[in-house]
């Protein structure tokens, strides 16, 4: 059993954003199957995406400084190696996904409005074919982002309730030791 845990700053990053790209996924199923809501969701989608990539970066800089804690030694190979596979997957698409949005609005000519009073530059020229070549790159993207939570959620739950293996409490810390003690 691992006794190690991720430092503070790590787990603050992964619950925080974790919450975001869930917050994320429903945004933007509410943007694509209600147009009422739709200008609403949309001013939450473009501020909290830049959020997400600029989380993505501090979090990654986090990593290269701090070695996360070994899986146990016990796992097998192919778990160790889908483990980080997947890990750099969701860091690449957190990166990739407010970029290709920025990207995309840029392309089409529209505005990345932060705030009222701030607004990101374009990043690209208006074209209309690019616009929607990287709007279905954004939407396939955001396919594979589900995916790709639903299976971390999964495998931490795992990892959980079925392995005690030290790996989830490694980035739930306090949470889990609370949540033990109320039982």
């Amino acid at each position: 059993m691992s006794t190690q845990n991720f430092n503070p700053a790590a787990r603050w990053l992964h619950w925080s954003m974790a919450a975001m790209v869930v917050a994320m996924l429903f945004i933007g199923v509410g943007m694509v199957t209600s147009i009422s809501a739709r200008p609403w969701l949309i001013d939450l989608h473009r501020p909290l995406g830049i959020a997400i990539g600029l989380l993505a970066v501090l979090r990654l800089r986090n990593r290269m400084r701090h070695r996360p804690p070994a899986l146990p030694s016990r796992l097998p190979h192919w778990q160790k190696t889908a483990a980080r596979a997947s890990h750099w997957l969701l860091y690449g698409l957190m990166l990739a996904m407010p970029l290709i949005g920025w990207a995309m609005l840029s392309a089409g000519g529209y505005p990345v409005q932060m705030s009222p009073s701030f607004v990101l530059p374009p990043i690209l020229p208006q074209d209309v074919s690019l616009y929607a070549t990287l709007r279905t790159a954004h939407g396939w993207l955001a396919y594979l982002l589900f995916a790709t939570v639903l299976l971390h959620l999964s495998a931490a739950l795992l990892h959980a309730w079925v392995y005690r293996d030290g790996v989830f409490q490694a980035m739930a810390g306090r949470i889990r030791h609370r949540l033990e003690r109320e039982r």
